[in-house]
């Protein structure tokens, strides 16, 4: 069972580099990594668990914050229409976006930053993407909201890019042009 003693922290060079394609059929310690990230995110949401076991709450995991440098990464969230998203993205894609941007009002958090980070991180407000679930057949989703804010913030960890690095540093709360706010 992976824990918060698993997960890497801002500074360590694992988190700035890309992370490399992954190859079907996965092998077993890919599909049991897969599995432990998902559980993870699960346990972490569950109050009792994460008492007990010390766990940050969390909706989205990607590989190299495990020290793992393969393109995969873990959701899991209730989306804005109530309904609960689960999977495992590996080699994940934006395929599309919308032009319109927005951004979390209360700033990112991340699992690998043990620290508040003011300011808004502009992201796409609408996405189409790809990827391949642990059996490797091909998945595609239209994303919006948190949603889409989540798979964008873990698609940037397997590029080596941390939320922050989106923040303007002059003007970290500076209208974002064509953004609608999201809170959460």
């Amino acid at each position: 069972m992976l824990t918060m003693d698993d997960i890497i922290l801002e500074g360590h060079p694992t988190l700035k580099e890309r992370a490399v394609e992954m190859t079907f059929p996965l092998t077993d310690e890919e599909r049991a990594t897969a599995e432990a990230m998902l559980t993870f995110l699960k346990n972490s949401q569950d109050p009792e668990l994460a008492e007990k076991y010390n766990l940050r709450s969390g909706i989205g995991l990607a590989a190299n914050q495990i020290n793992v440098l393969k393109r995969m990464f873990a959701i899991y969230l209730e989306d804005d229409t109530g309904k609960q998203l689960e999977f495992v993205a590996i080699n994940p894609k934006i395929a599309s976006h919308s032009v319109e941007n927005t951004f979390l009002t209360g700033g990112e958090g991340c699992l690998s930053v043990n620290r508040d980070v003011p300011g808004y991180v502009p992201r796409h407000a609408r996405i189409t993407v790809k990827f391949h679930d642990i059996d490797g057949n091909e998945q595609k989703m239209r994303l919006k909201g948190i949603a889409a804010i989540a798979f964008q913030h873990e698609l940037d960890h397997l590029n080596g890019t941390m939320f922050y690095d989106r923040i303007n540093k002059q003007h970290p709360f500076e209208e974002i042009p064509n953004a609608q706010p999201y809170e959460r």
